[in-house]
């Protein structure tokens, strides 16, 4: 910690890998960061109710891997111990577009690990715990934002607390960080502030995952793979990537009306529909450890918090 903090305390809400690294990000520069979580956190590496898209295909880019070592040095090391896998970008994840069945491979000097989601924020929040001056707290309910005297600032946020009572916390800083915009939008209308434009994006997507034994037979040239149709031809695509526990995870997305099917012979049959048969062949004969997860994604959508003339002080939505 600093000699001089800038403020007492820190309230971080959602203990997801938005909340997580802020938590960490904050412990230099205030006395006492508290996480409020809604949910009970799991012991291990494991999907929860608050992370609807953990139980599908994550990756960790290079930037993110890279900011998570500087905040926690030696992450890459606690990846590894925990099960991840390590993959050369470029050599070992085939990738088939039109035209490039599959794409020339390169090394271009990248290390990644290819690991689960749950994995990723296990291996994050066992890190934050490490720090005296952080504390977790789960089954915790961010209800509303207390604005100061004088207006203009959040000085406090209210809670349900793991008992069920209600709670105010006193907060120099509070980061919304629970994915949702709840809390951010309530608080500007109960103080007459504006919500900013919003632009909206159609994606339509809609995707679905699940796990396989990795077989004996498994491909040699490649650990990872992903198919694409052109986006004339339906948007279907695919992706398989290694988790621990010598896994597979395998994503099929569709787009505009194009939707994976949630049981076995359905999804299988939807593989064997992709431009190429390189995933319906690795997985057709490979034991499934688990139920088919589907997920919808209808747009993304941007908030134009840059374009507000003032925004409350001590409020920082992400």
């Amino acid at each position: 910690m600093t000699s001089t903090p800038i403020g007492k305390r820190a309230v971080v809400v959602g203990a997801g890998m938005a909340g997580l690294p802020a938590a960490r990000a904050l412990a230099d520069s205030f006395e006492e960061v508290v996480v409020l979580e809604r949910d009970c956190l799991p012991p291990h590496a494991a999907p929860r109710a608050g992370t609807p898209q953990a139980r599908h295909t994550h990756a960790l880019l290079g930037g993110g891997q890279q900011a998570l070592a500087d905040l926690f040095p030696g992450f890459e090391g606690d990846l590894a111990e925990a099960g991840g896998v390590l993959i050369r970008a470029g050599l070992d994840l085939r990738l088939e577009r039109p035209g490039f069945d599959p794409f020339p491979q390169r090394d271009v000097g990248l290390l990644a690990y290819a690991m689960s989601r749950p994995l990723i924020e296990f291996a994050v929040r066992r890190r934050v715990e490490q720090h005296t001056n952080i504390t977790i707290r789960e089954h915790c309910r961010a209800r509303d934002l207390v604005a100061a005297r004088r207006g203009g600032a959040v000085c406090a946020i209210r809670l349900e607390n793991d008992a069920g009572r209600s709670e105010t916390l006193a907060a120099d800083l509070v980061v919304a960080a629970s994915g949702r915009g709840s809390l951010t939008s309530a608080f500007l209308e109960s103080i007459g502030w504006p919500w900013p434009d919003e632009t909206m994006i159609g994606v339509d997507a809609t995707y679905a995952t699940t796990v396989f034994a990795v077989p004996d037979e498994a491909p040699a040239d490649w650990m990872g793979v992903l198919t694409f149709d052109s986006p004339d031809a339906g948007g279907r695509s695919g992706i398989v990537l290694p988790l621990e526990g010598n896994r597979w995870i395998v994503t099929l997305a569709g787009r505009h009306g194009e939707k994976p099917p949630d049981e076995r012979d359905g999804f299988l049959a939807y593989a064997q529909q992709l431009r190429t048969p390189t995933i319906y062949n690795a997985i057709k004969d490979a034991e499934q450890l688990g139920k088919i997860a589907r997920f919808g994604f209808p747009a993304s959508t941007r908030r134009h918090f840059e374009q507000l003339e003032e925004f409350p002080r001590g409020l920082l939505p992400f």
